[in-house]
């Protein structure tokens, strides 16, 4: 059995109604933004996109 993902208006909608009925526009667009934040890091891993956290933290010359 295929199981079709949700549309990005149809997951939009969802967490919409997730939100107290007096929500603000900008915590609208701010819970939105936030998921498309993750969306898009989800991607970058799936494509192999990063950076292990002991290369990261070298970098900035924290420890280990």
């Amino acid at each position: 059995m295929t199981h079709m993902m949700p549309s990005a208006k149809q997951q939009a909608r969802a967490l919409i109604d997730e939100l107290p009925d007096g929500a603000s526009w900008r915590e609208v667009a701010y819970h939105l933004e936030v998921r498309v934040d993750i969306e898009e890091g989800l991607a970058d891993i799936r494509a192999g996109r990063i950076t292990p956290v002991a290369e990261v933290r070298r970098e900035f010359g924290l420890p280990e």
